[in-house]
Formats: structure tokens, C-alpha cells, sequence
């Protein structure tokens, strides 16, 4: 092999014998902002870069979760990986770290860079630059694994037959150990997001992949029964199907056939990052609905298959959006002694963590001990590299959280209450010694089924069902990751417990928190306090990161919500027309709507653009939104009040579409900007007040836009 054929970028081995001299395609100038990064800048700036640029195509190539898609597999150092359609290295590095050696091969040579300088101290790594047709007859055929991670979709643009799809696998076939494993990751034609509004990933089209591609071109995506007949007629008898959540790209959660989600589970549904979409409805609700009728495989937005023999790998879910001593994964296992959980640190900083949280729980379970809640058992284990990771016995039953929900659907208040009371007095056993978790969220407590003889499907009513939860001897405790050596009052606990429940679910909003709160004896002044204290304790778990929500608000692609849309064909309002919708239990609809008098004391604008909105609102409301006109704008808000009581605008109070591009303003890249105020824990009486002051300066959309793309918005 000549040596000019052969390029190393530190100890990445770049092989151009099959490269035809020329990039056959690139994305612009983007590509050479991802080089200089990859070749100027320590994988461990890529964070805050991501968080500056606000660019979809920064977070995609960049973000460390598009490596979570793989690190999951069982890929140790005496096995062989190939990776084909590399691009910028987004799981080479996972693949590098757990494989002893790494295979790629890539058409384009300026990504095959970017690769090697992101991962220019991986040893073990060969790129191939070239067409996969053209470098695929020299790759040795003894791999354990051959990862096609957002490439099976685009099989018909490099194989030239009437069936590209089939004859690619056979290919890929070809080159695998026996006992080896193909790992295929890609959309789903009919997942629920295209449904919902959502653009195709590829053509960027509406409802394309659900029409069959009508307009053409060469990606095409599948059902599960699609993927699963290909692999079938290739000769593939061995499948299982993975359902990576939200997507494939940045999975957070990876469900499979024996272990799907629960309903109330899949809420993090918004992922329009790269363009803007329609919101035809709450995914999040249809998705409940999917789950209830059976049909998730159906619906889930991705699919991870895997071809070859099964294995135990059940369920995992990435706590990597953490900062890094507290970025784990949680792995469900099934084995031949049944099933099992484990926790594993993503990185040597997570250590500590692993091993206290064991130590934690050892305590958590001497202060339990005698009562009627049990702790679960929590042992630590050594991986052959003296890693730390935890194993931890799973028990079957319900959570508390799934059972309170299905309380407020039955519109079972006495119910919820007597739960909630049996949960205070569980949780509250040896309030007064110096260990406590708090985090024992709903989610948190498992109640065993039918270890009293009486299954659910037998009660004969509701009273039957809520008896046998209070019976139950013993209420499992599941998670102890965030207990701390000392007091905590079991009301502080429980008011956590029930901020989190309510936040995280809308149609939670029936409950009055109100008869709660008096039941804790917790007035206003607490109930604040204790929202900081949960501030503090997310950013003592995260650092300084944004959450992906956070980034994909920062990036600005904007959302057309039905409900809007309508009502503006039948009597639009004037752009500047402000709105205020109040959510009684049912969501923000238009029906409970209105638009303050201008004529009267409600609204008052004065000539620099300043607006004051003063509004009452009545008890019973569980959140308002403010809806400051109908166009893009930048906003910078003065004060927001409530019952004469500041409003911070950090925190989970007060929510926005648009992203802070300065002290107090932000800015709305959307022509449907919206403030909303969580009422919840605030205080309330029968007529509240609430008051805003806002200085409002109306934008250009595509400008706004322009600028945004532009990276002027930090």
C-alpha cells in the first residue's frame, strides 16, 4: 500500500486508497466550523460551544447524547467493531472507549477529519475514505459488531438494484462473525411526531414518510414490520426491537419488546431542533393512549434493531445531561434468575457517586427497618476493570404515581387523598435521625401487586382497589440516588414530591394543591422557600448545563399549534393584540381565553413600547399564559407580579418560547410568543391579581431568524 495513501491526524490512521479525491458532498460551511473545532478545542469545551452557538447543526455533530444510541451494547476490548457512514465521529468515541478495534469507513474526507481530531488519541481506530461499494470488498469479515446508525435509510443512493435495501444487508452480512450482531438505527416512517406536525427528518417535508414518499428521492424509512420482513428475507432469524426515546439521535431512554413504557413515561416530545413544525396535538396524551391500546411499536418516533443472538439488555436509561460526577446509566436486565437493575458511571468522575449511593442506601435502610416501607436491596459490584457499579433487585408492582394518576381519571379525589395520607405516614417513620432521601418522588415508591391475594381486576369497586394499596405490608422504596447524611422534614419531602408530580403533567391540573398544603401546614412563605431549595437542588445536580429543552427553545425553531391556527382564519387579532389564556385543569384553550380591555384599567401602553397588563384571576386556575401579541418580538420584562408578591424569572415558574439574549430579555423568534406563570404553590384567594410590565419591541420574523442563524443571539 503506497504511504501517500495513508494520513494520520495523532494516532487516528485515515486510509484515502479508495478515495476518489474529491468530496461527492458536504454541508457548506458549517463543516469547517465543526473542523475547527474538533482540531481547536478539547472535547470537553464541546458543551458550552453547543450552549453558545445555539446551532442544530453544532448540538447534532456535537452533542455527547448521540453516542448513547451505542454505549449501551456489550462491546469489550476483545472484540472487532465496523462502522459504516462514520461522518464526524458522533459514536466513533463511544465505539473507541469499548472495542478493541474500530473499523469506519466514510465518503467524505473533510468529516473523516473532524472524526480524527475529536478522537486523534484513539489508538484502535482505522477510517477508510471512500464509497462503501469500493472500500467494502477489502473489510475482513470476523466482526462482532457492524453499527449502521442513520444510514439503512439512505441504502438505495449507493446501491445501484431493484432492491437496495435488501442487497445492502446481504452485503453487511457478509463481514459478520457468527454470533456477531448488526446494529440498525433509524426513523420511524409512522412515528407519532410526523403525526403530530413534526417534519420529515430527511426531506424535510410534512407527512412525507406517512404518504410513502410521494414526491420521490432516495431515503426511505420503516415500520417495524417493515425492517423486521427485510431482515427476514436476508436470512436474519434472530431480531429484536428496540424503541430508542425520544429518537435515535439524542435517545435519553432505550424501551424494548420486554420491557415498553408506562404510561405518563414519554413527555419529552418537543424535538423540532433543525426546523420549525405543527403541533396538531399533545403527543404526549396520544402517546398514553397508544400505550394503553398496545400499539407503541407502532408509533415510537425511532427503532434500534438488532440482528443476531438475544440479548439481556432490557431497558437503559442516560442521566448524562448531569454534570459529570453524577452522569449515570440505569440498565434493566433479564437474566436466568429473573430480572435485574444496575447502575454504572458513564465516567471516572461518577465513581464517588456510585459508591455513596450504596452507602447511602445501606443507612436509608437501618432507618426504615420495622416500618412499612422497605428499602431496596443495593449491592456493589467490581467490573473486571475495577469499575464501581451497582445491582439492585427488582420488584414488580405499580408506582404510586401511576396508581395517583389513575385515581384523578376516575375523578377519585378520596382516593388520591388517602393515598397521599398513607404515603405521609410512610415516608415519615425515623423523621428525626440525620439520613434522608429526597428524592422519594411519586415515581419513587412501588406498591406490590396482588401480595395480598387480591388482584386489581378483581375489586369490585374503587374503594376495593384503594383498600388493598393501604394494605399492602410493605411499599417498596426503588431509588435512593439522592439521599444525604441529615434531616429532612417529611413535609419539605412531600411538597417535592408533589411540585414535581404537578409540574410534569398538565392534566395533573384537576388537583388542588391548596387542600395539600394545608394538610402540610405549609403557608405561602414555605411553599416559596421550598421552590429555591428545589432550584438549588437542580443546579447542584446539573452544574450551569441547559437541558435539551432549554437548548432546542435557544436554537428558535417555532411551533404552530392547531388550536391557534384556527382561531386566527376565523377572526384574526390585531399583531399587537394581547391575549391571556387561564388553565383550569384542561390545558390553555381558547375557550377559556380573553383579551384585556385596552379601554378600561386592564391595559396600559405608553408611547416607548412599554406595556402594563393588570388582570384578575380567579381561584381555581392552575397556571396562566400571556400571550403578548401575535408577532416576532424582543421583550424585556420589567416585572412580573402575583397578589403583589415578585415573580423570579429564573426557574420552573415561569416559562417562555423565546430564549434570553440579555439581563431580563428575551427574544421570540415566532409569531406566536407566549410567557407562561405556574400558579402552583403560589398563594390564592378568590380573586388574585396579577400584573406584568413588559416592554415589548416587535421584529421581523425572518430577520429575527437571520440573526438567530447568525449566532448574534448568546
Amino acid at each position: 500500500m503506497a504511504e501517500d495513501k495513508i494520513e494520520w491526524i495523532g494516532k487516528i490512521k485515515l486510509d484515502l486508497t479508495k478515495y476518489p479525491g474529491e468530496d461527492l458532498y458536504c454541508d457548506g460551511e458549517i463543516e469547517d466550523e465543526l473542523l475547527a473545532i474538533a482540531r481547536d478545542c478539547a472535547e470537553v469545551e464541546y458543551r458550552k460551544i453547543i450552549e453558545e452557538r445555539r446551532s442544530w447543526e453544532i448540538l447534532y455533530h456535537l452533542s455527547p447524547l448521540r453516542e448513547n444510541i451505542v454505549e449501551w451494547l456489550p462491546i469489550n476490548r476483545a472484540m472487532k467493531v465496523l462502522e459504516v457512514g462514520s461522518g464526524c465521529g458522533a459514536i466513533t468515541g463511544a465505539l473507541s472507549r469499548r472495542a478493541g478495534e474500530v473499523t469506519c469507513v466514510e465518503l467524505s474526507k473533510k468529516r473523516s477529519m473532524i472524526n480524527a481530531y475529536r478522537h486523534m488519541e484513539a489508538d484502535n481506530v482505522t477510517i477508510h475514505v471512500g464509497n462503501f461499494q469500493d472500500v467494502e470488498p477489502e473489510l475482513p469479515k470476523d466482526y462482532d459488531y457492524i453499527c449502521l446508525i442513520g444510514v439503512f435509510e439512505y441504502a438505495q443512493a449507493y446501491i445501484g438494484s431493484e432492491t437496495p435495501y435488501d442487497d445492502f444487508l446481504r452485503i453487511i452480512k457478509k463481514h459478520l462473525k457468527p454470533g456477531g450482531h448488526i446494529a440498525i438505527a433509524i426513523e420511524n416512517k409512522f412515528g407519532l411526531k410526523y403525526w403530530a406536525g413534526c417534519r420529515e427528518d430527511h426531506l424535510g417535508t410534512y407527512f412525507g414518510g406517512i404518504e410513502d414518499y410521494p414526491e420521490g428521492g432516495v431515503v426511505r424509512t420503516f415500520t417495524k414490520d417493515g425492517l423486521v420482513a427485510i431482515a427476514k428475507r436476508c436470512g436474519f432469524s434472530e431480531t429484536q426491537m428496540y424503541y430508542p426515546y425520544p429518537d435515535y439521535k439524542f435517545m435519553t431512554t432505550l424501551y424494548s419488546d420486554r420491557r415498553l413504557p408506562k404510561r405518563g413515561e414519554l413527555s419529552n416530545n418537543m424535538r423540532n431542533f433543525d426546523r420549525d413544525r405543527m403541533q396538531l396535538f399533545d403527543e404526549k396524551r396520544v402517546f398514553d393512549t397508544i400505550l394503553k391500546e398496545g400499539q407503541f411499536p407502532l408509533f415510537s418516533n425511532s427503532y434500534m434493531l438488532l440482528l443476531g443472538p438475544a440479548l439481556s439488555e432490557e431497558y437503559v436509561k442516560y442521566s448524562n445531561d448531569r454534570r459529570e460526577e453524577f452522569q449515570i446509566k440505569t440498565l434493566q436486565r433479564g437474566t436466568g434468575f429473573g430480572k435485574i437493575i444496575e447502575k454504572h458511571p458513564l465516567s471516572k468522575a461518577a465513581w464517588t457517586h456510585i459508591e455513596t449511593t450504596v452507602s447511602a442506601c445501606e443507612k436509608l435502610a437501618e432507618r426504615y427497618e420495622g416500618s412499612l416501607l422497605t428499602v431496596n436491596e443495593c449491592k456493589l459490584e467490581r467490573s473486571a476493570d475495577d469499575t464501581p457499579y451497582i445491582t439492585i433487585k427488582f420488584l414488580e408492582g405499580r408506582t404510586l404515581e401511576e396508581i395517583l394518576d389513575e385515581r384523578l381519571e376516575k375523578n377519585d379525589l378520596e382516593g388520591f387523598h388517602s393515598l397521599f395520607d398513607e404515603y405521609l405516614k410512610r415516608i415519615s417513620w425515623g423523621e428525626e435521625k440525620e439520613i434522608a432521601d429526597y428524592d422519594m418522588i411519586f415515581a419513587n415508591l412501588l406498591i406490590p401487586q396482588g401480595s395480598n391475594g387480591c388482584d386489581e381486576k378483581d375489586a369490585r369497586n374503587q374503594k376495593n382497589e384503594i383498600t388493598r394499596y393501604l394494605n399492602e405490608e410493605k411499599w417498596g422504596l426503588i431509588d435512593c440516588e439522592w439521599t444525604f447524611d441529615k434531616t429532612i422534614e417529611t413535609r419539605e419531602i412531600a411538597f417535592r414530591a408533589l411540585y414535581c408530580y404537578l409540574l410534569e403533567d398538565e392534566k395533573r391540573n384537576g388537583l388542588n394543591p391548596d387542600l395539600i398544603m394545608e394538610k402540610l401546614k405549609i403557608d405561602p412563605t414555605e411553599a416559596e422557600q421550598y421552590r429555591r431549595q428545589e432550584m438549588k437542588f437542580q443546579k447542584y445536580v446539573t452544574g450551569k448545563r441547559l437541558s435539551m429543552a432549554e437548548i432546542r427553545e435557544a436554537i428558535g425553531q417555532p411551533v404552530y399549534r392547531l388550536a391557534d391556527f384556527c382561531e386566527g382564519l376565523g377572526n384574526k387579532p390585531a399583531d399587537s393584540r394581547i391575549q391571556v389564556y387561564e388553565d383550569t385543569g384542561k390545558g390553555f384553550l381558547e375557550e377559556q381565553s380573553f383579551f384585556p380591555d385596552e379601554d378600561g384599567e386592564q391595559i396600559l401602553r405608553t408611547g416607548e413600547g412599554t406595556v402594563e397588563v393588570s388582570v384578575r384571576i380567579a381561584r381555581g386556575r392552575s397556571a396562566v399564559r400571556i400571550d403578548p401579541g401575535s408577532r416576532a418580538c424582543v421583550i424585556y420584562i420589567k416585572k412580573i407580579r402575583w397578589n403583589g408578591a415578585e415573580i423570579p424569572l429564573k426557574g420552573k415558574q415561569l416559562q417562555m418560547n423565546g430564549f434570553k439574549i440579555g439581563e431580563d430579555t428575551y427574544a421570540f423568534p415566532t409569531e406566536d410568543p407566549n410567557i407562561t406563570l405556574s400558579l402552583w404553590g403560589l398563594s390564592s384567594e378568590e380573586e388574585n391579581h396579577l400584573e406584568a410590565v413588559m416592554e415589548i419591541t416587535p421584529m421581523p420574523t425572518e430577520t429575527m431568524k437571520h440573526l438567530q442563524k447568525r449566532g448574534l443571539f448568546n
